[in-house]
């Protein structure tokens, strides 16, 4: 996590809330299997589904006699049955994140959606460092004839060398943070306490987390503490602090209330006793311990929880940017009441974040250049400033010569290293990836000019700023476009070289549209020295505190080169209110960089079945789940019987006959047998070991894969175990050619590796479909939802 974390920020807080969320997501997990009845959906639908991957594997093994081609048959087969993450490995990906987009408000902390950062980093993290290497683990061959030798081995379970461990909070010390660098934001709960205007906001933002009895907790026990503490009490005040102790038992012990705050059981047996005995018992509290400590847990509530919380709600944001703006106060009384020298909101911690934010007084003016590095070009994205100049300094350009740049001719052959001057670390330029554009002009050949050469070059976040700026003037081009804009992630040499031919079509499609044929920004971008601070500058003219980040569109500007017709429309949606912008946006989705694609696609799944989007859907009345109905255990082995192993007439009419007989025990027995199973993997020490294994598969890129030679001697014993798990008498009943034949039938389907990754999903749609029920009760969408769902 801290490898990848580093690739994003430097600060260590952001692990922290990475780490808190992964945590609330596995507990969700563990609460929900704790519900599910997992023997129940085994045998009612893994099962069935499984049936089905036999039926087709057996109908491809009609049509190929060699296991070499059986993969692809069998997809053939599917046809356009095939789940929808199996056309592609893309698609794959893709259907991981739009399932995890889909378990946002299930899995995540509440609120925690309404940080997209947060949402795109955990749909980023979850499909593409978890979820897709687990998939692979789980389908690779050699790990399907390892949990198979597990299933079938009737060796007596290794037994605990160990003593079992004591319980503890979950994921306690993996979601303990790390970061102990204080922020200026933060607040102490005593310091909330003493100004009057942040108590409010903090009372607000408990009400809206149904919170507020725990602060009202803690006041009423500093009250009653001041009272009972007194030296001499007469039996008047007694009896009133015995009325209090029993309103404070009512209302925060009892089951019943609404306001009951978990206490530890001895507490309140304590806090009863005195409560439902005489009013002289009161000055028993004095001494005792009951009290102290529950009112020291709702303390640590406040303290560690609460006001952590409230360091990131909109609650305390706004009392930073509105200053003394409070609620409890009106503007009259502020006026009469505030002492001089008194300060509200962000003017609190103004020396502790002095020369963060500056502002420029006057409108137009140039900000200095405050170095930002090539990484935090992201923080303003729109924030460019566009001149109009009527005389541009264009070195290849002379007065009075018309421009047509559709007769320029550009290419980006290669992406060159930048030395920047301005940047230096540890006594050395910084040297910045740039893409390196030729251009040819050829629009002065009839006044007797000869094609003109020279080179440009622009780093990557110049083109989105040359976009933004078209946008604004002109308009969007639908087939002129950059891809998505990267925002997380590094953009060095690698990922430029990846970019390099899109980002060359999308200027060559730019200079063919006539709209854009004198285009002076277009024109500044491709030459030398024309209009670099316009591609440069990373801040507004004008900063104000809350809108860091300012778009333009909204004034009206002229560019050089711009028609007339769009320059009216601009003028009229200017007078126009801006239209409300969309609540949620779409996630931006990531283009994987050379080392993503080195991850995304492998020698074992190459692209999956490699199909397109638009294969048409089709009817196909063969399949057994739709021609009759098997359901369980002892009609799966019956039809497993019949379709795999070919059992004879004979036998079969024979277990037809003795199915109402024997039916319901084998499926007890079954429901049984899993049930032990299950008791015995989740065994402290065995959970352990498949954890790690799991671990070390998904998350340990550097350890050495298992040899060719170490998977073909795994899968000769997993064959040679699965010829043995079949009693001899049954051997005797169908025939040895059968078995042979049905056995390596269900082995060669399981050395598929597209196939057992088919199978996989399909199993995996259905335990989320358990786990979380609500996602049924929503509209499906086709591209996110699977046909098996």
């Amino acid at each position: 996590m801290h490898h990848s974390q580093r690739n994003i920020t430097d600060d260590e807080s952001s692990v922290d809330e990475l780490r808190g969320t992964l945590r609330f997501f596995a507990s969700v997990l563990v609460r929900r299997i704790h519900k599910v009845d997992i023997p129940t959906v085994v045998t009612k639908k893994m099962l069935k589904a499984a049936m089905k991957h036999i039926e087709v594997i057996a109908k491809a093994r009609q049509k190929v006699k060699n296991a070499e081609f059986l993969q692809q048959a069998a997809l053939e087969e599917y046809g356009p049955e095939l789940h929808v993450a199996l056309r592609s490995r893309r698609d794959e990906l893709q259907y991981l994140r739009k399932l995890t987009e889909l378990l946002f408000p299930y899995i995540l902390p509440p609120k925690s959606t309404e940080c997209r950062s947060l949402a795109l980093l955990i749909r980023e993290i979850l499909p593409g460092s978890v979820f897709l290497p687990s998939m692979d683990f789980l389908a690779d061959p050699d790990t399907v004839n390892h949990l198979l030798l597990i299933f079938i081995d009737d060796s007596p379970p290794e037994k605990a060398t160990e003593p079992t461990s004591s319980l503890v909070p979950f994921l306690q010390k993996f979601a303990e943070p790390r970061n102990k660098k204080p922020s200026v934001l933060k607040l102490e709960l005593k310091e909330i306490r003493d100004q009057q205007d942040l108590l409010f906001r903090f009372m607000n933002f408990l009400k809206q987390e149904g919170a507020v009895h725990v602060l009202q907790f803690c006041l009423t026990v500093e009250e009653f503490n001041d009272r009972i503490l007194r030296p001499e009490l007469s039996d008047t005040e007694k009896v009133s602090l015995h009325e209090e102790v029993q309103k404070i038992y009512k209302t925060y012990c009892l089951d019943e209330s609404i306001d009951k705050i978990r206490f530890d059981p001895f507490i309140v047996e304590e806090i009863q006793r005195i409560a439902e005995g005489p009013y002289m018992d009161v000055v028993k509290l004095q001494t005792m311990r009951c009290l102290f400590e529950a009112y020291e847990h709702v303390l640590s509530l406040l303290e560690n929880v609460f006001t952590p919380m409230f360091c990131h709600s909109d609650e305390y944001f706004r009392h930073l940017l509105r200053g003394a703006e409070s609620p409890t106060r009106n503007s009259k009384f502020n006026r009469t009441t505030q002492k001089r020298g008194e300060s509200f909101g962000i003017s609190r911690i103004g020396n502790k974040i002095k020369g963060v934010f500056k502002s420029s007084a006057m409108e137009g003016a140039m900000l200095p250049n405050y170095n930002l590095n090539e990484g935090e070009d992201d923080f303003i994205e729109e924030g460019v400033m566009v001149m109009e100049d009527d005389s541009p300094e264009e070195a290849v350009s002379t007065p009075n010569t018309p421009r047509n740049l559709a007769a320029w001719k550009i290419s980006i052959p290669y992406v060159d290293f930048f030395d920047d001057p301005s940047l230096e670390r540890k006594d050395r330029k910084e040297r910045i990836p740039v893409f390196c554009i030729d251009v040819e002009r050829n629009d002065r050949r009839a006044v007797g000019h000869e094609p003109e050469h020279w080179s440009v070059y622009r780093r990557y976040l110049e083109f989105y700023v040359l976009e933004s700026k078209l946008t604004e003037f002109h308009g969007t081009f639908p087939d002129a476009q950059l891809p998505s804009k990267r925002i997380i992630g590094p953009k060095n040499y690698e990922f430029l070289k990846s970019k390099r031919e899109e980002f060359q079509e999308y200027l060559q499609k730019l200079l063919q549209h006539p709209e854009l044929s004198n285009s002076q920004l277009l024109a500044d971008f491709l030459s030398p020295n024309g209009g670099e601070t316009q591609f440069l500058d990373k801040m507004l003219p004008d900063v104000n505190l809350g809108k860091i980040i300012k778009s333009v569109p909204g004034k009206l500007m002229k560019e050089k080169g711009q028609h007339l017709e769009p320059f009216i429309m601009n003028f009229i949606n200017s007078c126009e209110s801006p239209k409300p912008k969309p609540s949620r946006p779409e996630l931006t989705i990531l283009s994987p960089t050379s080392e993503n694609n080195k991850k995304l696609f492998n020698d074992l799944f190459k692209n999956n079945a490699n199909r397109s989007e638009n294969t048409e859907r089709r009817q196909n009345q063969n399949y057994f789940m739709e021609v009759m109905t098997v359901e369980g255990v002892y009609d799966y082995l019956m039809y497993v019987g019949r379709v795999v192993f070919r059992i004879p007439d004979w036998l079969h009419h024979l277990l037809m006959g003795g199915r109402i007989l024997f039916k319901n025990t084998l499926e007890l027995y079954t429901d049984y047998y899993l049930h032990y199973k299950l008791d015995q993997l989740f065994q402290e020490h065995r959970l352990v070991s498949l954890i790690t294994l799991l671990r070390d598969a998904v998350f340990c890129e550097n350890t050495e894969p298992r040899s060719l030679q170490d998977k073909q001697k795994r899968a000769k014993q997993t064959f040679e175990e699965m010829m043995r798990y079949i009693p001899d008498l049954i051997g005797k009943c169908i025939g040895e050619e059968a078995k042979y034949e049905g056995i390596r039938l269900l082995f060669d389907g399981m050395q598929q590796p597209v196939l057992n990754k088919q199978l996989t999903y399909v199993l995996l749609d259905i335990g989320i479909q358990e786990l979380f029920p609500e996602l049924s009760k929503g509209p499906k969408e086709p591209s996110s939802v699977s046909c098996w769902m």
